[in-house]
């Protein structure tokens, strides 16, 4: 498939910078001054200790653009963005709709490539009911972060592919597997004209047990402008056996409401003064 040619977009941040001349000067030291090496190899440990850092922090923007709140016109409109990771799942995603449609509430899926392929039709589905679907890689491996700029090109592309085909609309925006990344994905989701997209504040209902410890955490601080981060996927349950995310979900939809808050999708565009 072909590429937009979008490359250009892509502007290194100053760590990544800092990173490359260090390199290259620790290079050629290392060349010219052989018996001092403990030093340059120390300095380019150290440099690839701060890149490892900001790799993983997902909300950091130290490594490249990283959209963790709404554009300040969503935050004038009192508007919060709902989005779920890991899906579709086909018991839980479906339920999870119902909610939406319940309260009235709009959301962004970040649907994992193959699962999607197992499950078209509820890729239709959240399209249907006025919900966006966005690209969460294909595989969703715990090796993501470690992998080369084709690697991630071949990941994230094979995604686009099956969710285009399947929501009829192409993702702008991607969240990287649990929010973990490293210096090559900013250029190579430039190149796609991809945005990357974190959170302002999350549940944790992917490992929590506790449906009320989660819609807290959902609520404490919440403003205008947040990006909320919750699982349709790796659902996990409580004590009783019901599903977390099932559960913290209407008192997070109700609180909302109370405060003046509507749960919208993220915007596929207004980003720019955020990029």
């Amino acid at each position: 498939m072909s590429e937009p040619r979008a490359l250009e977009r892509w502007h290194p941040t100053p760590l990544i910078r800092v990173s490359a001349v260090l390199h290259a000067v620790c290079g050629v030291a290392l060349a010219l001054s052989p018996a001092r090496w403990p030093l340059w190899v120390g300095l380019m440990t150290l440099d690839h200790l701060v890149l490892t850092a900001a790799s993983l922090s997902p909300r950091s923007r130290l490594l490249g653009a990283n959209l963790t709140r709404l554009p300040e016109s969503a935050a004038r409109n009192a508007e919060v963005a709902l989005s779920f990771d890991d899906g579709p799942d086909p018991e839980i995603t479906p339920q999870v709709l119902d909610l939406l449609d319940r309260y009235e509430a709009g959301a962004s899926f970040f649907c994992i490539g193959r699962r999607a392929q197992q499950f078209p039709e509820i890729v239709a589905e959240i399209v249907r009911r006025g919900h966006r679907v966005e690209n969460h890689s294909f595989r969703h491996t715990h090796t993501f972060a470690f992998r080369g700029f084709r690697a991630l090109g071949r990941e994230i592309d094979r995604a686009q592919e099956v969710l285009e085909r399947l929501s009829g609309r192409r993702p702008v925006l991607f969240r990287a597997p649990a929010g973990m990344r490293n210096p090559f994905l900013d250029p190579v989701l430039a190149r796609r004209r991809l945005r990357l997209v974190s959170w302002t504040r999350r549940g944790f209902d992917a490992v929590a047990r506790d449906p009320a410890k989660v819609t807290r955490r959902l609520l404490k601080g919440l403003a205008a402008g947040d990006i909320l981060l919750l699982h349709d996927g790796a659902a996990t349950r409580d004590r009783h056996g019901r599903v977390v995310v099932l559960e913290a979900l209407p008192p997070l939809l109700e609180q909302m409401a109370a405060q003046g808050l509507r749960a919208v999708p993220l915007p596929a565009t207004g980003w720019e003064s955020e990029r």
